[in-house]
Order: structure tokens, then C-alpha cells, then sequence
């Protein structure tokens, strides 16, 4: 009877629960709809390396859901209890194998013969690791391919040369060797190369220059074949010499031009063309051609033909069929993998090849047995990593438990007093930035750096907790991974959004005081540069004045000079009446708002704050709370290469989970004492004293308790003209226009005109 399957919410996102391997067999059966994750990549989990070997059955680097039911359905079949399976065991007791897993326990008692292991009752990974790994430095690869070690001494020059020969295969035990398939091409290849060779002297008819001299007549060939073309043109058309002669005028034109003449001279035959069709060697026109054709006369055609005067239409044609032929030979040669054994081939004995065909044959015999090993490997790695992988698959309950990582967690990252939990393998970063851009959590991209000089990674990092105002590029910290090995980090890029809704709130005053900040120290540089410029073209004027000056005589008369025309305003002059202008209007500026600050109260300026600041971070705060409710971790997964189903929701909760900020000890103390002072006390008795600006201070002092008073002045004499402290006129100089008297009205005379 079936499991009754029960789901539960994590984060809000509802996940099978698999707290066992007879609950995982029920839950592979579940639609692919209701998986949380359909595939995912086989970097950047971290278990075992040969158990996602085992999983990935089509070795492309990607597990899918229907290699995860393969391996349940093998784990099912093997096992007859699951409780190895339950506690992520890696020893196998035998007792727990299925009555069907026969090879598998004829495999185990192979290897637990082989170590001599007293405990025959059950068997580690690492023992079979260990045994295995012994069979295979034996030579026992059960794959038919023979290291040349492992053969027998006489026959392992010839095994090394004909790996040579051949691509190269290597055995299970990543070692190169010799197979069936390989000495069965070498004996086809031997057999047709003898052949060939047997060949060899009806073919080359010119001895051990035939090659060499079939080259030669392929290299001029062309030219000979359309000389004596020529020749039979003549001899069908006589008039058609002239044809063959240049013409003066290209001739006169082209002698200026020393590429046009080289083009023109081409065009020539290599001799006279003769009806009869012969080539007199001392008839040949000095063209481009001519040295080619006086070696190839001297080298082949005389040795070849026996004369030295002539060569006839009938022996060139002759002589190109024998060239045809040797060069047809030869690259059959050429192509033969054995092509350097030529010498040797009709030497070697085939009982050096059976020797060698024993040798493979013998260790293809095991691969039954060694097979089973394997078997016995992956039943022991789908126990020990099975159901952790299905817990972190078909659901990811480990992603929000503190006591248990995920395996797509790298590490923990120390950045800035603050923990973060969360980090996974980035292999591009372009393309995961590109993914996570799109959402809103705020998210670090941190290299790795081992400190043994081992190989660096990139990981991604979600911020949940704090400020990203706090974080920067090229910030550094510490990274430990699973294991707990350290290594460096530094923050590369860093994809901002809201971590907090105070910081949504905070995000437009910061923006705000970045652009006034900015415009600052803009118009800063440009009144320096503008002052600088101003200076620099007075310097300018009054060095060229005093020249003029000095190289004019002075008695010489001269005319009077027109008048100069009005200078433009610059120099220090217009910079300091431009500053006073600015001030001016500043001061104006402060004046007027002074003048309406004046006439509120101090409940008045409050509350106008308190609406500016809500005006503006109410809206912000609507919209980074929006932002931080639709934060996603899935989109961390989904750039790494993960196919999801469902999203992965940053709760409140969870984001406590993955960003935290330890406390201090319970036992600790804290000594609200800055031991700085101390430090300088002692500095100060070493050091000589600097004099202090006492007045400066005192006055800066004075102006802002005067400013304060000033601000504050009708409230002031309001109170002190109640209370009858001020008279007169100085109530009536410290009461703002259109407000009350501050004096309290007098009191009727007694017996007023009312009474009688």
C-alpha cells in the first residue's frame, strides 16, 4: 500500500516532505509539475564528485528528473531494507542486499577477498575504492585496452610503436594502450602496405629519384602541356603564329611599367612553337619561366629521355603517365598509418600479435567482474547521497534549516560584521547578473581567492539583512566553504535593491544629498578652473605688456596710439566682483527666507518637516516594501543554471536565516570606556602644546546663541512683557507687525461712567 505523501510550507512555497528513502520511492512517482526543481547543473553541488557522475547517465553535465527516478528505481531494486539508505550510510551490509542483488554481492565478496578483510558482513565505499583502485594499477581494467607495461617485455617496443600509429584510447585507469580493435586495423593496414609495396618496382621506373623526379614534371607541367598545344595549333593553322608574337604597341606601352611588362612577357611561349611538335631546348625564350624549365631540362627530362637537344610531344606524354602513376602510388603510401614501417613491417612475427591479443583478451574477461564493482559503487554512493539529493531536488527543505546546508550552498561569507549564509557557484557572471537584475534582492558577487595559490570561483551572495549603502566593490573579507577551509574574498560587482524598508524610506535623501553633493563639487572645480584660467591669461597680458615696454626705445617719437579697446572684465578683479554678486544674492536668498521663517512658530517648522519627509518617503517606502515581498531566490538558483517550478520567497524569516549579526557572548562584559583617552593623555604629556584659537571659538559661540535669541525673539518678549520685565517701547520693537499687544490690557477705573 502506498505512502500517503504529506506537504509542507516552507517560505511559502509547498514542498513534498521526504524524511525517508521508502517516502522518496512513492515521491519520484509525484507529477513533474509538483518537483520543485526539474534539472539542475552538476557543478556547484557539493557531494560527491563519482555519485553526480552516477546520476547524469548521458554525461551532460545536467541531472533531470528522469535520471533521479532511475536511481531510486536501481536503489529500490538492490536493497532489501532501507535503513543504510535512511542514516546516509556509506557502509553496505550485505545482509540489507535484495535476493536478486546477486552481482553486487558476489562483487563485495570478490573485493573483501582481495583486502582480506576479517569483517565479511559488510563493506565501506572506501574499501571498495581501495580495492578498486588496486585492480585497475594491476592492470585489471576489465576494457580490453592493455598498458604496455603490463605486457610482457618482449613484446612492449612493439606495443608503444603502434600506439604511436593509431589514436590514442585510454583505460579506465586513465592510462593509454593497446586494444582489440586497434591490433585488428593493424593487421588489415600491414596487410595492404605489403601489397603495396610489392608494387613498387613496376612503379617507380626511375629508381629512388622517381618520386622526387614525378614532382618535377608535376611542377611544370602546365607550361609543357600549352607549349605543345601550340604545336599542333601550328600545325593545323600555320598562319596562327602570328598570333602568338606580341604586338608592338603593348610592347611600347608597357615598358614604363615594370608589372605590366612582367604580365606581358608571361604571355610568351617558352620557345618557338614547331609543327612537328618538338621543344629545342637551346630555342628557349629567357622568360619568367626559363630557370625552372633549364633545371628541369638538366635534372629530368635529359636522364629520363637520353637527349640532351630535344623533347618530343611523345615522350612528355609518356613521361607525365609515369609521373601520374608514381605520384598515385606514393600518396597511397602516404596515407598508410604504417607508412614508417615500410622497412620493417615483413619482420615483426605474428606471434608478437597474439601475444598482445592474449593479453587484452584476458583483461576483457574481467569486465563482468570489475562491472559488478561499479555496480557496487554507485549502490553504496546512491545510499550514502540519495535522499539528501531528493531533499535538495524534488523539495529543498535544507535551504531553510541552520543546522543542515543546502547542497548548492558554497559557504559562508564574513563581510563588513555580518554573516551571510547563502552563496552559490557562479559560472558566468554576465548572464547571472542579467537574471538577477530583473528581480529585487539585493545581491553580492564575490571572488574566491584560495590562499595556497589553488583555483579561484566566483559565487553570488543574497543581501537580506542591513544596508547595501554598507557594501562597495572591492570590499574584503573572508569566505569559509562546507568544509570549513578559508579563503579570501572580494566583492566584485553588486546588484543593488532595498534590503530594509527604513532603507527604501532613507534611499531618496541619499540620493538627494549624492546629487547636491555632486553639483558641489562640480561647480567647484569649475570656479577653480575658471579662476586658474582668469590667472592664467592676466599672467599672460601683464608678461606681454612689460615686453612691448622694454622693446620700444624710449626717445624714438612716435604717433599716438589708438585709443585700446575696452578690455573684457577678468582676471582676480572679475572674479572677486563676480563672487560678491553671488554672495549678494545668497544673502538676499537667506534674507527672504529668514523673513518667512520669522513669522512661524517652532510647531509650525516641525510639522512643515514632518510632512516634507513623509511626502517623500511614504511613497518610497509603499514601493520598497512592494520590492521587499516579491524578493526571489530562485532567480539566485536560476542563473546558476537551475529549472525551477516554483519561486523560492525571501520571507521575513528566512532572511534572518541567511544574513545574521552574531551577538557577543552571554558570558562577555562590555567597557563603555573609550581607552583612546588613555592613550592620548599619554601623547599629550609627550608632545609639545599647540596653541588654540580660544577666541574664534568663543565668538562662533556668541553668533549662534545671538542667532538662536534672534529666532526666537517674540516668544521671548511676549513672556518678558507679560511678566511687565520690559515697558513701552521695547515691547512694542520686539512685537512682530500685525500681532497683539504683548501688554495686557489695564483695569477699569473703579466707579466708571456707568456708575452713578
Amino acid at each position: 500500500m502506498p505512502r500517503q505523501l504529506v506537504y509542507r510550507r516552507y517560505g511559502g512555497s509547498l514542498q513534498v516532505s521526504i524524511p525517508s528513502f521508502e517516502v522518496l520511492v512513492e515521491a519520484v512517482h509525484i507529477p513533474e509539475t509538483q518537483w520543485l526543481a526539474t534539472a539542475c547543473p552538476v557543478e556547484g553541488l557539493t557531494c560527491d564528485r563519482r555519485f553526480l557522475e552516477y546520476l547524469d547517465t548521458d554525461k551532460n553535465g545536467r541531472i533531470r528528473v528522469m535520471e533521479v527516478r532511475q536511481a531510486v528505481r536501481f536503489t529500490a531494486e538492490q536493497l532489501r531494507s532501507f535503513q543504510g539508505a535512511d542514516a546516509a550510510s556509506d557502509v553496505l551490509v550485505l545482509d540489507m542486499l535484495a535476493d536478486g542483488a546477486v552481482r553486487a554481492r558476489d562483487a563485495a565478496g570478490l573485493l573483501l577477498d582481495t583486502l582480506k578483510a576479517e569483517d565479511r558482513t559488510r563493506i565501506s565505499l572506501e574499501q571498495v575504492r581501495a580495492s578498486d583502485r588496486a585492480l585497475r594499477e594491476a592492470g585489471h581494467n576489465g576494457d580490453g585496452i592493455v598498458a604496455p607495461a603490463f605486457l610482457p617485455a618482449a613484446v612492449q617496443p612493439l606495443a608503444v610503436r603502434l600506439m604511436a600509429s593509431f589514436p590514442e584510447v585510454k583505460n579506465r585507469a586513465g592510462q593509454p594502450g593497446v586494444e582489440l580493435p586497434t591490433l585488428q586495423r593493424f593487421r588489415e593496414e600491414r596487410r595492404a602496405l605489403l601489397s603495396h609495396l610489392a608494387e613498387r618496382a613496376a612503379v617507380l621506373v626511375w629508381g629512388a629519384p622517381s618520386v622526387e623526379r614525378a614532382r618535377r614534371i608535376q611542377e611544370v607541367r602546365a607550361l609543357l602541356d600549352t607549349y605543345f598545344l601550340q604545336c599542333r595549333l601550328i600545325a593545323a593553322q600555320p598562319e596562327a603564329v602570328t598570333s602568338l608574337k606580341l604586338d608592338g604597341g603593348r610592347v611600347q606601352g608597357a615598358l614604363g611599367d615594370l608589372q605590366a611588362l612582367s604580365r606581358v612577357v608571361s604571355e610568351l611561349p617558352v620557345a618557338p612553337p614547331e609543327p612537328g611538335g618538338l621543344l629545342r631546348w637551346s630555342r628557349m625564350y629567357r622568360g619568367p619561366a626559363f630557370e625552372k624549365l633549364d633545371a628541369f631540362r638538366r635534372d629530368v627530362a635529359v636522364p629520363v629521355s637520353n637527349d640532351q637537344a630535344t623533347l618530343s610531344d611523345a615522350s612528355w606524354r609518356e613521361m607525365s603517365a609515369r609521373a601520374d602513376a608514381i605520384l598515385a602510388w606514393q600518396a597511397r603510401l602516404e596515407a598508410s598509418p604504417l607508412r614508417d614501417w615500410a622497412d620493417v613491417l615483413a619482420s615483426i612475427s605474428e606471434s608478437d600479435l597474439d601475444a598482445i591479443e592474449a593479453k587484452c583478451r584476458e583483461d576483457l574477461a574481467r569486465k563482468d567482474t570489475l562491472g559488478a564493482v561499479e555496480d557496487l559503487e554507485r549502490l553504496i554512493l546512491y545510499q550514502r547521497w540519495l535522499l539528501t539529493f531528493a531533499n535538495n531536488f524534488i523539495s529543498m527543505p535544507d535551504l531553510y534549516q541552520t543546522k543542515r546546508r543546502a547542497l548548492v550552498e558554497r559557504g559562508t561569507l564574513i563581510l563588513g560584521g555580518r554573516r551571510y549564509r547563502l552563496s552559490v557557484l557562479v559560472k558566468d557572471r554576465a548572464a547571472h547578473s542579467a537574471l538577477t537584475n530583473q528581480g529585487t534582492t539585493c545581491t553580492l558577487y564575490v571572488q574566491v581567492i584560495s590562499r595556497e595559490g589553488g583555483e579561484s570561483y566566483e559565487v553570488a551572495v543574497p543581501v537580506t539583512r542591513g544596508r547595501s549603502t554598507e557594501l562597495s566593490v572591492g570590499k574584503r573579507g573572508v569566505f569559509y566553504d562546507v568544509e570549513q577551509r578559508e579563503y579570501d574574498a572580494v566583492v566584485t560587482q553588486i546588484v543593488r535593491q532595498p534590503v530594509s524598508l527604513w532603507e527604501a524610506m532613507t534611499m531618496p535623501f541619499e540620493r538627494i544629498g549624492k546629487f547636491i553633493s555632486s553639483k558641489i563639487e562640480g561647480m567647484a572645480a569649475a570656479g577653480e578652473k575658471s579662476l586658474d584660467d582668469s590667472l592664467e591669461k592676466s599672467y599672460t597680458h601683464g608678461t606681454g605688456v612689460a615686453a612691448s615696454a622694454v622693446a620700444t626705445p624710449a626717445a624714438a617719437p612716435t604717433a599716438p596710439a589708438p585709443a585700446p579697446a575696452a578690455a573684457p572684465v577678468g582676471g582676480p578683479g572679475g572674479f572677486l566682483a563676480a563672487t560678491g554678486i553671488a554672495f549678494a544674492a545668497v544673502g538676499s536668498s537667506l534674507a527672504f527666507i529668514v523673513s518667512q521663517v520669522r513669522s512661524l512658530t517652532v510647531f509650525d517648522v516641525l510639522t512643515a518637516l514632518i510632512i516634507a519627509a513623509a511626502v517623500v518617503m511614504l511613497p518610497s517606502g509603499l514601493l520598497g516594501w512592494l520590492k521587499l515581498r516579491k524578493r526571489n531566490l530562485a532567480l539566485l538558483l536560476e542563473g546558476s543554471g537551475w529549472a525551477l517550478n516554483d519561486r523560492l520567497m525571501l520571507t521575513r524569516d528566512l532572511a534572518m536565516l541567511i544574513t545574521r549579526r552574531p551577538r557577543l557572548p552571554k558570558t562577555a562584559t562590555v567597557d563603555r570606556a573609550d581607552m583612546l583617552r588613555s592613550a592620548l593623555v599619554t601623547v599629550h604629556e609627550d608632545d609639545e602644546g599647540e596653541p588654540r584659537s580660544w577666541g574664534l571659538g568663543f565668538f562662533i559661540l556668541l553668533a549662534a546663541l545671538a542667532a538662536l535669541l534672534w529666532q526666537f525673539r517674540e516668544p521671548i518678549a511676549r513672556e518678558a512683557c507679560s511678566r511687565q520685565w520690559m515697558r513701552g517701547a521695547m515691547c512694542e520693537w520686539g512685537r512682530a507687525p500685525g500681532t497683539a499687544p504683548a501688554t495686557p490690557p489695564a483695569a477699569p477705573a473703579p466707579g466708571g461712567a456707568g456708575t452713578p
